[in-house]
């Protein structure tokens, strides 16, 4: 029998989510000889790997001490586009005037009906990760702490089970910065953000990564007084600059409050009120707020795994180590997602997981090094890249040609009003072969993809330029790329040639 959980606040939707992915009257199954392979973590690629090797016909069991499903359905991508969709239709409403449509007085956003839309949409996909969906499925699923016990063997809450592979997928955790004064006056990370049920008034944002920024537009665009604070020179300091100070405008024009270049002395609290102090090379400034989000980390879930009962060697600030094809230093045991990945993404834990069923289950040699990984921020517009960047290029000394399509140039994007952003696209020199593209755009999640697809099927830009797109749509951006690559293609030579064959043909 399982111990009862429950995930605040307490009501309909989070106990219908909870009956799904840890169910209260669980019964661990007996197990009965060698597992092929034993799972430990239910998020993404836990489900992934038990799901696909179950499917082939190997005997799974699969470890989950607390959610099926993990960050990405609990506190994750799953909520938090929900509240994304939310503030996206604030401001749409907020900006109906500039489309003639007229809003009547006293429209606004209603909170805690908001946050309890996000609880009925979440519960509402959990039966894709619910326990009794995976027994079904034929993974024998144990709700409990797994432990290695020896190179072949893990104990789950005084149960051994043997496995002849194994693979950790335990994923990471948000983490704190070390502040003076912060942990004291109390704060917010993702994995507490979503139980809110009322607007804070003043929240400030330590963190001006993708959880940062994402959370700071949504939560402005509800009607909070935000602060995003970061010691970098710029927002989403891993993307593209120009994505960066497109965002950033953004950001200013829904009345975010962007401190950049920031250290933090102390944070303290008075009753209800929190204070932040900062310091910059022009002084010292204070901030209030009544909530704090932390977005500035995450740490591997590497604790109480005893995995050097296994002789599995591991780091932790990096994680699990692996070789590139995911096997740990024990070659019986693999590890996938943010547990040992730099890119913690859902969609690379799944591809990461299917790498381990390949390599653990049927002598494959898949590598981990062969994905090209996109990833989007979904901020609005949206920052979507894949590939190298031009100072990647650089530094790998690969020669690029970047080409550039405004978004103010595309019939779509001026028909929607959104025009802040643009596709950039990296080929390498002297060919239309696509090594990199950065995406800004309000749908540059989903159009990032045509651009993945080209480069896993070793597609060039020029064969996507003759591919006929429907108009008017914003991926005629990208089809736009194409054309002006052929028109660099059209050297003064070649159209003096053209000249003369017209000129002799007439």
């Amino acid at each position: 029998m399982t111990r009862l959980l429950e995930v605040p606040p307490s009501d309909r939707f989070n106990r219908e989510l909870v009956d799904r992915v840890h169910p209260s009257d669980w019964s661990n199954p007996t197990p009965t000889g060698r597992y092929n392979l034993v799972v430990i973590g239910g998020g993404p690629a836990g489900l992934v790997a038990a799901a696909g090797a179950a499917g082939l016909g190997a005997r799974v069991a699969l470890i989950e001490r607390h959610l099926l499903g993990g960050d990405c359905l609990n506190v994750g991508c799953v909520p938090s586009k929900a509240l994304i969709r939310a503030s996206r239709a604030s401001s749409e409403v907020q900006r109906a005037a500039q489309f003639g449509v007229v809003v009547p007085p006293g429209a606004h956003v209603d909170f805690p009906l908001m946050m309890e839309r996000m609880r009925r949409v979440r519960s509402g996909l959990a039966h894709h990760d619910a326990a009794e969906r995976f027994r079904k499925l034929g993974v024998d699923v144990f709700f409990g702490t797994g432990r290695f016990t020896g190179p072949d063997s893990i104990d789950v809450d005084a149960t051994e089970l043997r496995f002849r592979k194994a693979m950790i997928s335990t994923g990471a955790r948000a983490t704190a910065p070390p502040i003076p004064g912060l942990h004291d006056a109390g704060f917010l990370t993702n994995e507490t953000l979503f139980s809110l049920t009322d607007l804070p008034a003043r929240l400030a944002v330590i963190g001006a990564g993708p959880i940062g920024c994402e959370m700071s537009q949504a939560f402005a665009r509800f009607g909070a007084e935000v602060t995003l604070i970061d010691m970098a020179d710029r927002i989403l300091p891993r993307d593209d600059p120009e994505a960066s100070k497109i965002v950033r405008s953004v950001f200013e024009r829904d009345g975010i409050d962007v401190r950049l270049e920031q250290r933090i002395v102390r944070v303290s609290r008075q009753e209800n009120e929190k204070t932040i102090k900062l310091e910059d090379r022009h002084g010292v400034s204070e901030i209030a707020a009544d909530e704090i989000l932390v977005s500035a980390g995450r740490a591997p879930n590497v604790e109480g795994l005893e995995l050097e009962a296994a002789g599995i060697e591991y780091d932790k600030r990096k994680g699990i180590i692996v070789d590139d094809r995911l096997r740990t230093t024990n070659h019986r045991v693999f590890a996938a997602g943010d547990v040992c990945f730099q890119y913690q993404f859902t969609h690379s834990a799944d591809f990461l997981a299917r790498i381990v069923i390949r390599n653990a289950l049927f002598f494959g040699r898949a590598k981990a090094s062969a994905l090209t990984i996109p990833w989007c921020t979904y901020t609005d517009p949206e920052v979507a890249h894949i590939g190298l960047t031009e100072g990647a290029a650089k530094e790998q000394g690969i020669e690029v040609e970047t080409i550039v399509q405004p978004l103010d140039e595309v019939d779509r994007c001026m028909i929607d009003g959104e025009t802040d952003g643009f596709v950039k696209v990296h080929l390498r020199a002297g060919t239309d072969k696509i090594v990199g593209a950065t995406i800004v755009s309000s749908h540059a999640g989903d159009l990032i993809s045509e651009i993945s697809v080209a480069m896993a099927g070793k597609v060039g830009l020029s064969t996507i330029g003759n591919a006929m797109h429907p108009y008017p749509t914003q991926a005629e951006a990208i089809r736009k790329l194409g054309d002006t690559y052929q028109r660099k293609r059209l050297t003064p030579r070649v159209q003096s040639l053209f000249r003369t064959w017209l000129r002799w043909t007439r």
